[in-house]
């Protein structure tokens, strides 16, 4: 088995950034949905901002809204304004096609950046 990447929400705004929540980040439903993400999945947040890296759990933000917030000790690392990966893995013992979505800054789905062909090691020898 080996731990592959199977989703991506890449160039997100953060839109908040709440000290007070325990722990987690917030993401809109629709991208969620977009990414192939799941509430409560865990994910690994990439700063492009700080280069900073971190690794929190999903929850379901409002449908529509746009909304990237960072919550609880990570609001601590990445703030509102910065921009950032969310990064999603699974185990598999089969190669897979990972879907990635690219947003815009007010964090609008812009297109599937989902890859057309699996690259295995076969294909570079």
């Amino acid at each position: 088995m080996r731990t592959v990447m199977h989703a991506k929400i890449h160039k997100a705004t953060v839109t908040e950034a709440n000290l007070n929540y325990v722990g987690s980040i917030t993401i809109d439903e629709d991208l969620l949905d977009a990414a192939g993400l799941w509430a409560n999945e865990k994910v690994l947040v990439v700063s492009n901002t700080t280069g900073v890296r971190l690794e929190t759990y999903t929850l379901v933000g409002q449908r529509g809204s746009g909304c990237i917030c960072m919550n609880g000790g990570a609001s601590h690392l990445i703030g509102e304004g910065e921009e950032i990966i969310i990064i999603g893995f699974m185990l598999t013992d089969t190669p897979i096609l990972p879907r990635a979505i690219l947003v815009d800054k007010d964090n609008r789905f812009v297109c599937d950046m989902t890859e057309t062909a699996l690259t295995t090691t076969d294909d570079l020898l």
